[in-house]
């Protein structure tokens, strides 16, 4: 198919959309006439100007496909898909057919649109169907049972067992794609908008609050410590900090492994009480 001029491409993706808006008034006399002329003759200039003439059908038909698409899905990317089923329809259109032309292009316009972002959708039809009746399935359970319907339940009525039903689960679980950069609650010109990116926490990144609480239960632990008695500091040192064991910690300080454990069953009871006290004031 012949590509069309640049000039074109702008001119009709800039046609505006708004009901009542339209390209510049030409009379049937003329259309006819361009119509007889690129038949005839075929010349670029004819086609183009028919393009320009039908422009605001390609408009009309994007933004009726587009209605039922996502927010991310650009209106200008649907008019530059139905450009192409708008030359198509010219190219091909016989003007001795009883059918009118805005018929027939609005099926291939629609048509080029659907076959492009198909071409562009990397989920398989068969797991979009499959959605679909999952989808219909919890609909029409909900409206029955007034509840939303059992695993079993949805299998029951899709007239499957529950393992294959989990296994669309599965399949389903890579259909919803949602764009990082596109804004929480749509409006893309809202000023200070939330994009779903910004809601993510990035894991290699450290908690503020959490980083707050673990400094301030660390300042709190140190003034608890310097309030042990000697002995009991020197156990909580060499137990929690250089990872001796009791009997290593006895040896060092001359007793016996019991006494240890006691020592440092106390601390640890002291510690817990400073810290309580510490949270509660």
């Amino acid at each position: 198919m012949p590509q069309p001029h640049a000039s074109v491409v702008e001119a009709i993706v800039e046609v505006p959309t708004q009901r009542g808006a339209s390209a510049p008034s030409t009379s049937a006399e003329e259309i006819e006439a361009l119509w007889d002329e690129y038949k005839a003759t075929a010349v670029p200039q004819a086609r183009e100007r028919l393009i320009l003439h039908y422009a605001p059908l390609v408009n009309a038909v994007a933004g009726r496909v587009g209605m039922r698409l996502p927010s991310t899905v650009e209106q200008a990317d649907l008019v530059s898909y139905g450009m192409f089923g708008l030359i198509d329809a010219i190219e091909k259109y016989q003007t001795d057919r009883a059918v009118k032309f805005e018929s027939y292009a609005s099926s291939r316009i629609r048509g080029a649109i659907i076959d492009e972002l198909r071409a562009m959708d990397w989920v398989p039809r068969s797991v979009r169907t499959k959605a679909r009746s999952v989808d219909r399935a919890y609909a029409e359970l909900e409206a029955k049972l007034h509840r939303t319907p059992s695993e079993a339940e949805v299998a029951v009525h899709l007239e499957m067992p529950v393992e294959d039903l989990r296994a669309i689960y599965s399949q389903l679980s890579t259909v919803n794609v949602a764009a990082l950069d596109e804004l929480l609650g749509g409006g893309d010109d809202r000023p200070g908008g939330v994009s779903l990116g910004d809601t993510l926490g990035d894991e290699r990144s450290q908690d503020p609050a959490g980083s707050l609480e673990a400094a301030e239960t660390k300042f709190l632990l140190a003034r608890a410590i310097e309030c042990l008695g000697e002995r009991e500091r020197i156990v909580v040192v060499l137990y929690y900090y250089e990872g001796m064991t009791l009997a290593e910690i006895g040896r060092v300080l001359g007793v016996t492994e019991s006494r240890i454990s006691q020592m440092h069953t106390a601390a640890m009871v002291r510690l817990r009480t400073r810290l309580l006290d510490a949270e509660r004031a």
